[in-house]
């Protein structure tokens, strides 16, 4: 949806060793090498290139956008983030994914996957509790593609070395995180 050209200004209030449109070009090699690494040819990824964190500028051409690849691609499944997920540009990608597939009539399934938790100290277990009552949650064992999903996650480097330098963690605790066995999808 968005283009990560903001992440060093954001984070490390870099604006020009890179500048912006440079480190749009990081993150898409990056999302490119990632999804070869899972078996994505080039041709598959679609960019939408909204600008990094003020997707909610753009709502409406974002869903024309999403509107288009649905409508011509029309998925049995669908993969986007989780409705209380930490970033705002996840959360306002939620609202477009469901309203375009609302307006379209399709019935896929819906997974939500959540990177990070608006509350991230209590969010996550107390998401899980109210999924046992709810029954919305689908838990997925993603063991056999474990090192298949670190080589993945570990081209995203631009941003893992961000955390890495602002929490003073070494790289590996911060990969690990993303490590685990079981996947937690939100329905």
């Amino acid at each position: 949806m968005t283009d990560g050209r903001n992440l060093f200004k954001n984070l490390l209030n870099i604006e020009d060793d890179p500048p912006p449109d440079e480190v749009k070009e990081i993150r898409r090699k990056e999302v490119l090498k990632a999804t070869e690494i899972l078996g994505v040819p080039n041709d598959n990824v679609i960019f939408l290139d909204f600008e990094d964190g003020f997707l909610s500028n753009y709502k409406a051409e974002a869903e024309e956008k999403v509107c288009e690849i649905l409508r011509r691609y029309r998925p049995v499944e669908v993969y986007f983030p989780f409705k209380n997920d930490g970033h705002q540009d996840h959360r306002v990608t939620n609202k477009i994914v469901n309203k375009c597939v609302k307006n379209l009539g399709l019935k896929p399934e819906m997974y939500q996957y959540c990177i990070m938790h608006k509350f991230a100290r209590f969010g996550p277990m107390f998401e899980r509790v109210l999924g046992l009552f709810r029954r919305n949650i689908t838990k997925v064992n993603v063991s056999q593609f474990l090192k298949i999903k670190e080589m993945a996650i570990r081209e995203f480097k631009s941003e893992f070395s961000i955390i890495s330098s602002r929490q003073n963690k070494p790289l590996e605790d911060k990969v690990d995180k993303y490590l685990k066995k079981n996947e937690l999808f939100f329905r």
